[in-house]
C-alpha cells in the first residue's frame, strides 16, 4: 500500500500575540523540508500544515514552530472511541479556559495595584512621609506586577529576541520596562535625576496600569473569541447523551460514545436519534430540521436511513448503527465547520504584508520620538521624551490587524452552519461573497430529486412490464435518481428482475448492461443517437409533455427501441423563490441539464429562469462554467450528482446540495445541508455580510494605527498642546483589539435563514 501524497497536521501554538507572529511561524514552517503549505490562525491559535509523510511529520512541524520562537501546545489525548465531544473537536478548549482565568486574575490584580499606587501618589496630602520613602514603598507592588503579571510579555519578548525577531509582546515589554526602570532609577538614585534638572517623578502607576489594561484587553479578546467559536460547541450539544442498546437479555442504556457500528438501538417517541443508522423494524416521523431546515417531520420506516441528533416523533423503531462519533453526519459537519473556522481568507494577505514590517517600524518610530523630543522638546525634556516614546510603543496594535479577518471568518462560518450552509474555508467564503452568476443543475437541485414514473410507452413488440423490468435490471447498478424511479416502479408492479452483467455507466448519457443475454441500453436521446437507435416515433409521443417537467428515458434492446418511460420529478417548493431572490440581488441565473430540452425548458419557465442549456454531458457543464468565467463572471455552480462534479470543481464556488452524492460534496466549496435551493441565497448573503465586516475591521485596524501613532509621537503637541498618556495609549490599544472581535460577533445575529415557504 502506498503512503498518501500529503497529510494535514493541526498543531496548537502558544505565545502568539499579533499578525507578525503568524507571519513568522508560517515563514519558518514553509521553509521546513516536506511542508507544502502552512496556515496559522491567530484566532484559533493553531497551525494547519500540509506535509509529505515520507519527509516530515509532527516532530518536524513542532521543531519549525519552536525554531520560530514559539511553543507548541500539548495535545489532548484522542478519544479511542472516536467520541464526538467538544474536547475532540476543540482540543485546546480546556487550556484556553485556564489561560483566560489566569489573564483575568492578573488583570484585576494589576489594575488594583495601579489604582492603589495612584491613590498614594495623588491623594490630597499624600502619605505622611517624604517622597523618597514613598517611592521605596511603591517599588515593591510595582515590581511585583511588572514581573508577575507582566512576566508573560517579558518572557515572550526575550524568547523572540533570542530568535532575532520582535512582536507585540516586544513593544509592551519595552514600554513597561522603560517606565518601571526609569522609576527605579528615580527611587534608588534620586540625586542623579535632581542634578540633571529633572523632577524625580516615578511612573510605577503607568507601568502597572498598562500591564493591567493590556491583560484585561486580552481577557476580553479571549472571551470574545470563545464566543466566536461557539458554533462548534452548539453543534456538539445537539447530539444525544445516551442510547438504548437492544440485547438478548433486554435493553440497556449506555452513553452514546459506547455505541459501535452494527449495534441495534431502540429509539422511543420523543427521543433524539443517538447515532446514524438504518431502521430495521418499526417506523415513525422524524424531525430533521436541525439538518435540513424543513419544519415538517419526514416519515421513516424499515430500510430508511436516520441521522443522529434528529428528533423522533410519536413512533418507535429499532435501528442498526452505521456511523458513530466523528464519522457521523453531525461529526462531519462539526469537522467541516472547525476546519473552516481555522482557515485563512485571501483578503487577509493585506494585513499580512503590513505586519511583516509593522513592529520593527514602531520600534524605530519610538526611538526617533525619544531622540527628537530629548533634543528639541520642552523641559523636562527627558521625561517628555520618555513618556512619548513609551506611548508610541504601547499604542501601536498589530493585534487588531491579525484578528480582523480570522474572527469574522470564525463567526461567519459558524453562523452559516447554524443556517444549514457548510462553507469549507475562508477562501470559499470570500469567493461566495463575490458571486455574480449562479448556475443550477435541474434534477435534485431545482426538482425534488425523488422522481416517479408517470407513464410507460412500449413499442409494438414489447409490453410495459417488459420495458420496465429490463430498464430496472440495468438501473440496479446506477445511483441516478431517474434509475431509482424505474426501480421503484418495477417494485410497485411486482416484477422479477433478471441479473445484469457487464454494467457500463456513461455519465450524463445513460447506462448499459447485458440482461438475459441481451444488450440493453437505458438513457436519453443523446445515448440512443450515439448508438444509432431510432427514437423518432417515441419522440413524437413526448411532444405533448413539452409544457411539463417530465423526462423521457428510452430503453433499447440489441440496438432496437423497446419503449420509453416518462418520469416526472416535481419542482421543489422553494425553487422559484430561490431564483427570484438571486435575480433581485443582481445575480444572473442559468439552468444547465443533461435532460432533454423540453423538460429542462419547462422547469426553467416554472422557476423563472430564462437562460437554459439542455442535453449536456458533464464536460459540457464544466465548459459552460469556464465560458462565463472567461467573460469576467464569478460563477457559482449548484448541483447534486456525479455528473455535476466537473462543473462544481470548475466553478469559482461549487455548491453541493446536501441530499446529493458524496462525490458532488467532495468537489464543492459549499454544502447546503438538506435540499432547499433558497440556501444558495443564504450562503451568498452571509458571505457578503462577512466580507463587509472584514473590510470594516481592516479599515478600523489600519485607521487606528495611522491616527494614533502620530498623536503618540507628539506631532499635535506644537499645534494643540495634545499628548497621549501611556495609560490612555494602553486603554486604546486594548480597545482596538476588542472592538474588532466585537464587530465580528455582530455576525452571530445575521439572519440568513430562508423565509417559510
Amino acid at each position: 500500500m502506498t503512503a498518501p501524497e500529503r497529510i494535514e497536521l493541526s498543531v496548537g501554538v502558544e505565545g502568539m500575540t499579533c499578525a507578525s507572529c503568524v507571519n513568522r511561524i508560517e515563514r519558518f514552517l514553509r521553509k521546513a523540508d516536506g511542508v507544502s503549505e502552512a496556515n496559522v490562525n491567530l484566532a484559533t491559535e493553531r497551525a494547519t500544515v500540509s506535509v509529505d509523510p515520507a519527509v516530515a511529520g509532527r516532530a518536524e512541524v513542532e521543531a519549525a514552530i519552536e525554531a520560530a520562537g514559539y511553543d507548541v501546545r500539548p495535545e489532548a489525548a484522542a478519544s479511542a472511541s472516536g467520541e464526538l465531544s467538544l474536547d475532540s473537536v476543540d482540543p485546546d478548549a480546556d487550556m484556553r479556559a485556564r489561560e483566560m482565568r489566569e489573564l483575568g486574575v492578573k488583570a484585576v490584580v494589576s489594575i488594583g495595584v495601579a489604582i492603589g499606587i495612584m491613590l498614594v501618589m495623588f491623594w490630597p496630602g499624600g502619605l505622611d512621609m517624604p517622597m523618597a520613602e514613598q517611592n521605596w514603598l511603591l517599588l515593591i507592588p510595582a515590581t511585583f506586577v511588572q514581573f508577575w503579571a507582566g512576566g508573560v510579555f517579558l518572557r515572550n519578548a526575550a524568547r523572540q529576541a533570542r530568535h532575532h525577531t520582535v512582536s507585540m509582546d516586544t513593544l509592551v515589554a519595552m514600554g513597561t520596562l522603560a517606565a518601571w526602570g526609569y522609576s527605579v532609577v528615580v527611587t534608588v538614585a534620586p540625586a542623579l535625576v535632581i542634578e540633571a534638572g529633572i523632577e524625580p517623578v516615578t511612573y510605577y502607576d503607568s507601568a502597572a496600569m498598562i500591564i493591567g489594561l493590556i491583560l484585561a484587553g486580552r481577557w476580553m479578546e479571549a472571551r470574545a473569541k470563545s464566543q466566536a467559536s461557539g458554533a462548534v460547541g452548539a453543534l456538539v450539544g445537539l447530539q444525544a447523551r445516551t442510547a438504548r442498546l437492544v440485547r438478548d437479555d433486554g435493553d440497556i442504556d449506555v452513553r452514546v460514545e459506547q455505541v459501535r457500528p452494527g449495534d441495534l438501538v431502540r429509539v422511543r417517541p420523543g427521543e433524539k436519534v443517538p447515532v446514524d443508522g438504518v431502521i430495521t423494524s418499526g417506523g415513525s416521523v422524524v424531525d430533521e430540521s436541525m439538518l435540513t431546515g424543513e419544519p415538517i417531520p419526514a416519515a421513516r420506516g424499515e430500510g430508511d436511513q436516520v441521522i443522529g441528533a434528529t428528533i423522533n416523533g410519536s413512533g418507535s423503531f429499532v435501528m442498526r448503527a452505521t456511523q458513530v462519533g466523528r464519522d457521523s453526519v453531525l461529526g462531519q459537519i462539526v469537522r467541516m465547520v472547525r476546519d473552516a473556522q481555522g482557515s485563512k481568507a485571501p483578503i487577509q494577505r493585506v494585513a499580512d504584508r503590513v505586519t511583516e514590517w509593522f513592529v520593527p517600524l514602531v520600534i524605530a518610530l519610538s526611538a526617533i520620538t525619544f531622540v527628537a523630543w530629548l533634543l528639541l522638546g520642552p523641559e523636562p525634556a527627558l521625561t517628555f521624551a520618555l513618556v512619548s516614546a513609551i506611548s508610541v510603543l504601547i499604542v501601536a496594535c498589530p493585534c487588531a490587524m491579525g484578528l480582523a479577518t480570522p474572527t469574522a471568518v470564525m463567526v461567519g462560518t459558524g453562523r452559516a452552519a447554524e443556517t444549514g450552509v457548510l462553507i469549507r474555508g475562508g477562501a470559499a467564503l470570500e469567493e461566495a461573497g463575490r458571486v455574480d452568476a449562479v448556475i443550477f443543475d435541474k434534477t435534485g437541485t431545482l426538482t425534488a430529486g425523488r422522481p416517479e414514473v408517470a407513464g410507460v410507452r412500449p413499442t409494438a413488440a414489447w409490453t410495459a412490464d417488459e420495458v420496465v423490468a429490463l430498464a430496472a435490471a440495468v438501473e440496479r447498478g446506477s445511483e441516478h435518481p431517474l434509475g431509482a424511479a424505474v426501480l421503484a416502479e418495477a417494485d410497485r408492479r411486482g416484477l422479477k428482475l433478471d441479473d445484469a452483467s457487464d454494467f457500463e455507466s456513461n455519465a450524463g448519457l445513460g447506462v448499459r448492461a447485458i440482461v438475459a443475454d441481451r444488450d440493453v441500453l437505458v438513457g436519453g436521446d443523446a445515448l440512443m443517437a450515439a448508438q444509432a437507435v431510432d427514437t423518432t416515433d417515441a419522440a413524437r409521443g413526448t411532444a405533448a409533455d413539452a409544457e411539463t417537467s417530465r423526462s423521457t428515458v428510452f430503453v433499447a434492446v440489441d440496438g432496437s427501441l423497446a419503449g420509453s418511460i416518462d418520469i416526472d420529478d416535481p419542482i421543489k417548493d422553494g425553487a422559484a423563490a430561490a431564483v427570484a431572490e438571486l435575480q433581485a440581488a443582481g445575480i444572473s441565473v442559468r439552468l444547465l441539464s443533461g435532460d432533454n430540452a423540453a423538460a429542462a425548458a419547462a422547469v426553467a419557465r416554472r422557476v423563472g429562469i430564462e437562460e437554459v442549456s439542455a442535453g449536456l454531458l458533464p464536460g459540457d457543464k464544466a465548459a459552460h462554467v469556464a465560458g462565463l468565467q472567461s467573460e469576467g463572471h464569478v460563477v457559482a455552480m449548484v448541483g447534486d450528482g456525479i455528473n455535476d462534479a466537473p462543473a462544481l470543481a470548475q466553478a469559482d464556488v461549487g455548491i453541493a446540495i446536501g441530499t446529493g452524492t458524496d462525490v458532488a460534496m467532495e468537489a464543492s466549496d459549499v454544502t447546503l445541508v438538506g435540499g432547499d435551493p433558497r440556501l444558495v441565497g443564504s450562503a451568498i448573503r452571509l458571505s457578503r455580510g462577512t466580507l463587509s465586516v472584514i473590510r470594516q475591521n481592516l479599515v478600523w485596524a489600519f485607521g487606528y494605527n495611522v491616527l494614533l501613532i502620530p498623536i503618540a509621537m507628539g506631532l499635535l503637541y506644537p499645534l494643540l498642546g495634545l499628548r497621549l498618556d501611556p495609560v490612555l495609549a494602553a486603554a486604546a490599544m486594548a480597545f482596538s483589539s476588542v472592538s474588532v472581535v466585537l464587530n465580528s460577533l455582530r455576525l452571530r445575529r445575521f439572519d440568513a435563514r430562508p423565509a417559510p415557504a
